[in-house]
């Protein structure tokens, strides 16, 4: 491939709409453009002048996939920046709503858009003939996860009982042991999804920062900001490290920690964290946790696979162990007060900051999503791909680029299978 251009127009799903170009002259890859190209959505503007305690609510809507992760960042923003303490219980519901979510969202990546990698075609549908089990499982694994995030938050998207403060409304206790019986049915289905992904031959390996939140208990809306480089910050104080990158060619921010590209996400939470998890998800799954700490970005599919198990097993012990009772939500202090909250999406870390009024007003706020912080190392991963890779046709690059955006789960999924490659 000594000169050529490589054009990937409309990778739709990610936060929107992505173009990919790819410039190559004398065997060189020369520039390696991944641009978010949807129109900017002022995500400052609306949160300002807005009364704090619909600020979660109203951040749900800003995606219909991650919904509980921004109510629930939005609320954690909203208790650090007033000094608000959550009860034990309403951290137990909060974790739970975040375990529905996973369960439900890596789901959707793993058998929707990686799967058909994985068996080289297009589309799930057409496992129907030769893989017909797979496609039960990915309904089934979906339907435990909304059913879990209905069961505590009231819905799967836009949940209304998570508020500042509290709850609005408790799980009724006879649909508890449905929800466990359901989660251990799936239980076979997800440690059957973990043997695929750790039998992928799939592999691009290149050495990179990776971030992500510790803690004792693999929360997800816990813990210091740790890095792989050897740092570990309080949330607060995250803007010390996060700084922002423009990239000219897209309409979204890109990020560096500490001067350095950093990938956010379920491998970056595996890498940091795995010992971690769940006791009973550590035995099960011992062997295949062997391979972290790696530097393999399609062992994110596996991490996500492993994340699955770990909600399963810890969602049941929850629901098994705790009484569940109508406690009160606590009134919101009355000060002008600026902070963080930040949590663990799908996707990788997403961050909130705001400034509130004494007023309840919100004055401004801020959020970081985790494909921004992806961006950077999406870019460079595929420079190196390529650059490795300069004996292969087109098309064959071209699904590459195409596998390495997916392996990421970049916002709603890369659903670039279904897209033509224009080359001029």
């Amino acid at each position: 491939m000594h000169k050529s251009d490589i054009t990937i127009k409309n990778l739709s799903k990610i936060e929107g709409h992505a173009d990919l170009e790819v410039k190559i002259r004398d065997n060189q890859v020369k520039e390696v453009k991944f641009a978010i190209t949807e129109n900017k959505r002022f995500y400052t503007q609306a949160l300002r002048n807005r009364p704090v305690i619909g600020l979660p609510q109203h951040v749900s809507r800003i995606c219909g996939t991650c919904s509980i992760a921004h109510l629930m960042c939005a609320i954690t923003a909203a208790e650090h920046t007033l000094g608000m303490i959550p009860s034990k219980q309403t951290k137990i519901l909060r974790e739970l709503a975040m375990y529905g979510l996973m369960i439900r969202d890596h789901a959707l990546h793993l058998y929707i858009f990686s799967l058909p990698d994985e068996y080289q075609v297009d589309s799930i549908l057409e496992l129907n003939k030769s893989h017909h089990d797979l496609i039960h499982d990915c309904f089934d694994m979906k339907a435990a996860g909304n059913h879990l995030a209905i069961l505590v938050a009231g819905r799967s998207v836009h949940a209304p009982y998570p508020t500042i403060g509290g709850f609005t409304h408790f799980p009724e206790k006879e649909n508890i042991p449905k929800v466990i019986k359901e989660l251990k049915s799936v239980r076979p289905i997800a440690l059957k999804l973990i043997k695929i992904f750790a039998e992928s031959k799939a592999t691009l390996i290149r050495k990179t920062s990776f971030v992500a939140l510790s803690s004792e208990q693999f929360s997800f809306l816990e813990g210091p900001i740790k890095s792989s480089e050897g740092y570990e910050i309080k949330q607060e104080h995250y803007f010390q490290h996060l700084h922002k990158v423009v990239i000219p060619y897209s309409e979204a921010l890109g990020y560096e920690f500490e001067g350095k590209e950093y990938a956010v996400g379920a491998l970056a939470r595996l890498n940091l964290n795995k010992e971690h998890l769940n006791p009973k998800t550590q035995k099960d799954v011992a062997s295949y946790l062997q391979v972290f700490p790696s530097f393999n970005m399609y062992h994110n599919n596996l991490a996500q696979a492993i994340e699955i198990l770990h909600c399963i097993d810890h969602a049941i012990e929850l629901l098994q162990e705790t009484l569940f009772k109508e406690e009160p939500i606590q009134e919101l202090p009355e000060k002008d007060a600026e902070g963080v909250g930040v949590i663990e999406a799908p996707r990788g870390t997403l961050y909130y900051h705001v400034k509130i009024g004494k007023d309840g007003i919100v004055k401004k706020g801020n959020i970081i999503v985790p494909t921004q912080q992806n961006q950077i190392n999406i870019r460079d991963d595929i420079r190196l791909m390529i650059q490795e890779n300069m004996d292969k046709s087109k098309e064959w690059i071209s699904l590459e680029c195409e596998k390495i955006i997916r392996a990421y789960d970049p916002c709603m999924s890369c659903a670039s299978h279904f897209l033509k490659v224009k080359w001029t």
